[in-house]
């Protein structure tokens, strides 16, 4: 959860007034190095987070273990590029718990 817009000018304009960035993040409850970001900030509204692009495609690799049931987590890594543990998490998270519970 990010701060306030309100907090954000309240506290950099304490600091711009005169206050120390220590006494700024002491009264706010603030960390000294996110007002340090503030005021060299072109603007203090919140900028919204950057959607992760990922290695693996879940939806891919979803078709692929219906297309192959039988392949295991090392040819699926080797398949797609990614290390073997990068599979078992996203066969966990897609709740394919065996290989002949694949996808139906």
């Amino acid at each position: 959860m990010s701060y306030s817009v309100d907090l954000r000018e309240r506290v950099v304009g304490f600091v711009r007034g005169g206050g120390s960035l220590t006494q700024a993040a002491a009264l706010f409850q603030v960390g000294r190095t996110t007002i340090h970001r503030w005021l060299n900030a072109p603007d203090l509204h919140p900028r919204p987070a950057l959607e992760r692009r990922r290695k693996l495609d879940k939806a891919a690799l979803a078709a692929h273990v219906r297309d192959f049931p039988d392949a295991s987590l090392k040819e699926r890594a080797a398949h797609f590029g990614v290390h073997i543990n990068a599979i078992w998490v996203a066969l966990k998270k897609l709740k394919v718990t065996k290989k002949n519970d694949a996808l139906r």
